[in-house]
C-alpha cells in the first residue's frame, strides 16, 4: 500500500514538473519580449535605462537556463513572481481572487456530485430499461458539450426564454446560478460514469497470489474487453500459471453477476481486469562462508469485473 502511494506521489510530481517545464518552454519560444511590450509604451515615458532596469528586476536579462532554475526554485518556495499586467505579486493576486473562486467551485462541485448520484441511481430503476439506456448515454453527452456553448444555452433558456434570471444587474445569488450549472454539468459526467460502472459491475478479487504481477498482466491483456465466455475459453487453453488463477477469479465474477445481479451470462464482458502489486515475500538462501542472499518473491492482487454489453 505504501509502495503504491509513493509511486503515485512520484508520478504526480513528475507530471507537475513536466507541465511546468512545458509551460516555461512555450513562453520562451513565443515571439516578443513581455517586459518590452509592457514598458516600451510611449505613454509611460520610460527611458531605455529605466527599461533595462525593469528587465533586470524581472530577471529577463538572465540566460534561459538560469531563468528556468530560478523560477523552479521560487515556485517550490511558493514564490510565483510578479504579474506584469497587475504590477503586484502573483500570490497576492491569487489570494484576492480565491474567495470568488471558492464561491463558484464549491457549490458547483456539490451540484455535480448530486447530479452524478441522481443519474446513477435513476439508471438502475427496475422495469425502466429504456430510461436506463437513455440515462447511461447522458454522461457522454455532458462530456462532449463545450462549456462556453453550455453557458450560452443556459442564458438563452433561463434569461431570454423563461426570464427567470436577469442578464443585466443580477443579484449576488442570481449571478452565480448559471455559472454553477455550467461548471457542474461537465464535472458530473465522469462521476456519473464511474458510479454507473460500479453499480452495474460484478467483481471478484483474489489477493496475495504468489505470482509475478508483470507476467500476470501479459495474460490479463489477452482477455480484457472480451466476452466472459470467450475469455474463459482463452484462459483455459493458455498454458500459463497466471491463466489458471485469472480464470478462477473471472469465473467467480461471472457467478456473482448471474446469481447476485441477475445478469445474462451470454451478455457479460470483461469490463475491468487489474493486476496490482502485492507485498514481496522475503526468503533467505544460505551461501558459503556464512553469507546469505535475499530472495524476493512477488505477490499480486487480481481484480476482475464483468458487466453486460
Amino acid at each position: 500500500m505504501s509502495h503504491n502511494l509513493l509511486r503515485r506521489l512520484g508520478q504526480s510530481l513528475l507530471v507537475l514538473w513536466a507541465a511546468f517545464t512545458l509551460s516555461f518552454v512555450l513562453l520562451q519560444v513565443l515571439p516578443g519580449d513581455a517586459v518590452l511590450i509592457k514598458f516600451q509604451n510611449p505613454d509611460l515615458g520610460l527611458s531605455p535605462a529605466q527599461i533595462a532596469d525593469m528587465r533586470i528586476a524581472y530577471g529577463a536579462d538572465s540566460p534561459i537556463w538560469k531563468q528556468y532554475f530560478h523560477t523552479l526554485a521560487a515556485m517550490l518556495q511558493g514564490d510565483f513572481g510578479y504579474s506584469l499586467q497587475a504590477g503586484i505579486a502573483v500570490s497576492t493576486l491569487l489570494a484576492s481572487n480565491l474567495p470568488d473562486t471558492l464561491s463558484l467551485a464549491i457549490p458547483a462541485f456539490i451540484l455535480a456530485i448530486a447530479l452524478a448520484f441522481s443519474l446513477a441511481f435513476a439508471s438502475r430503476l427496475p422495469g425502466l430499461r429504456w430510461l436506463s439506456n437513455t440515462l447511461q448515454s447522458l454522461p457522454v453527452l455532458f462530456i462532449s458539450l463545450p462549456t462556453f456553448w453550455l453557458g450560452i444555452a443556459l442564458i438563452q433558456l433561463f434569461s431570454f426564454q423563461l426570464r427567470w434570471i436577469p442578464v443585466i444587474n443580477p443579484g449576488p445569488l442570481q449571478g452565480l446560478i448559471l455559472p454553477i450549472i455550467a461548471v457542474a454539468v461537465p464535472i458530473s459526467a465522469p462521476l456519473a460514469q464511474i458510479l454507473m460502472r460500479s453499480m452495474v459491475e460484478a467483481r471478484a478479487i483474489t489477493r496475495f497470489v504468489r505470482l509475478s504481477p508483470r507476467k500476470a498482466r501479459l495474460v490479463a491483456d489477452l482477455v480484457r474487453g472480451k466476452s466472459a465466455l470467450e475469455a474463459l475459453d482463452i484462459l483455459d487453453f493458455t498454458n500459463k500459471k497466471a491463466a489458471r488463477i485469472i480464470k478462477k477469479t473471472l469465473a467467480s465474477a461471472v457467478a456473482n453477476a448471474t446469481n447476485n445481479f441477475k445478469m445474462d451470462e451470454d451478455k457479460l464482458v470483461v469490463s475491468t481486469i487489474m493486476i496490482n502489486d502485492g507485498p514481496a515475500l522475503k526468503r533467505i538462501m544460505p551461501r558459503a562462508m556464512g553469507r546469505a542472499d535475499i530472495i524476493r518473491k512477488p505477490t499480486a492482487h487480481i481484480v476482475v469485473a464483468v458487466s453486460e454489453k
